[in-house]
């Protein structure tokens, strides 16, 4: 037997209680199919099957059958693109693939509001920004996933966090079908974390998100290898598109494609820890890759732990990490979800054991 910050993932996910399906004949809503497969729902390619599964383009679609009785005691996944989800078995209940499309923009002097849908896929999101001069997404290029489970996850890559362009979201509450906007100071983002990922897990569904960003960038290119590879390229004044592309060839250099190998992008989380624990940890490993993360802890790199463990490149079964980068779990044909979670498990144990840092799963398991 993620450094990658990654991996908005998909994210779009929740796990919700609802009542058993019964489709009556007076429902006239999106059509809800019987035990489809999920392979080409989740970006690992695990051939699982959903006993329910709906397709939602407007949210429209979605508040008939939230308002129903389509649903009743019946277990929910919302899915995006699949691109943070692990399946380790069957799904007994209804799958709610979120498709809602379209992208809206307001301008107010040198702010840009853009508004998209919960089903537009994130990198389209980010390049329809990068080629209007739009600044505040560049560094998020090419993450997977859509743009609505981006707030779920606040994710992130190369110093930026979905936070900081991050200006509301609608969703519909799933008991009611009621509307709600919740604002930034609503949404409580953490580190890959957010108020919907806690105290208001599996009760909204997310159905578009506005982005506030800026005619005049404010570049980051401090983080990762960016500014080194501006360099090589020898742009001393970069723009958006530069930053992107800069960016974007970083991500394919390190992370597999999910339709040439079966993958969810970084696995688990970077360990942040206190500096206390860090002192400690630099004494014993004056090496580790590490960044300040503030009020006095430090962000260490998982990627750098579990190479340095010998995991880079391994291979287990028919599952075992990236060859390019040790925080990519992969599937190499036909893993199934149970062995990428012990292949995983056993990293985790592993990591602890030599650092006395627990990882922690940046992937949803079911």
């Amino acid at each position: 037997m993620k450094n990658l910050n990654i991996s908005l993932n998909n994210i779009l996910f929740m796990f919700i209680k609802l009542p058993l399906l019964q489709i009556t004949k007076s429902y006239m809503g999106p059509l809800v199919e019987e035990n489809v497969s999920l392979k080409k729902f989740n970006t690992f390619g695990i051939d699982v099957k959903a006993s329910l599964f709906v397709n939602i383009t407007t949210e429209k679609e979605l508040w008939e059958l939230l308002q129903s009785n389509t649903t009743k005691n019946q277990p929910l996944l919302v899915v995006g693109g699949g691109s943070n989800i692990l399946f380790t078995q069957d799904f007994e209940g209804l799958v709610i693939k979120m498709s809602i499309s379209g992208i809206h923009t307001v301008e107010q002097g040198n702010d840009i509001f853009i508004t998209a849908g919960a089903g537009v896929v994130w990198n389209d999101l980010v390049m329809y920004a990068v080629n209007n001069e739009y600044a505040g997404l560049e560094n998020l290029s090419l993450i997977p996933g859509t743009v609505g489970a981006s707030p779920i996850q606040n994710i992130g890559a190369y110093g930026v966090e979905l936070k900081d362009v991050f200006y509301s979201c609608k969703a519909l509450e799933v008991n009611t079908g009621a509307e709600k906007e919740f604002k930034y100071e609503e949404c409580a983002f953490g580190y890959r974390d957010s108020v919907f990922k806690r105290d208001l897990k599996g009760k909204y569904i997310i159905t578009a998100v506005t982005f506030k960003l800026s005619k005049s960038p404010k570049l980051n290119v401090q983080y990762g290898a960016i500014q080194t590879e501006l360099e090589k390229r020898q742009i001393l004044q970069p723009s958006i598109a530069d930053i992107s592309s800069v960016v974007s060839e970083i991500r394919v250099s390190k992370l597999p494609d999910p339709s040439t190998i079966g993958n969810a992008g970084s696995f688990f989380k970077n360990p942040v820890i206190d500096h206390t624990r860090y002192e400690k940890l630099i004494l014993d490993f004056p090496n580790v890759v590490s960044y300040p993360f503030g009020n006095d802890t430090f962000k260490i790199a998982a990627g750098w732990l579990i190479e340095q463990c010998g995991f880079k490149g391994m291979i287990s079964g028919q599952t075992g990490t990236w060859k390019n980068q040790a925080l990519v779990l992969v599937n190499h044909g036909s893993a199934t979800g149970s062995e990428v979670y012990e292949f995983s498990e056993h990293i985790i144990n592993t990591v602890e054991a030599k650092y006395e840092i627990r990882l922690e799963r940046e992937v949803n398991i079911l």
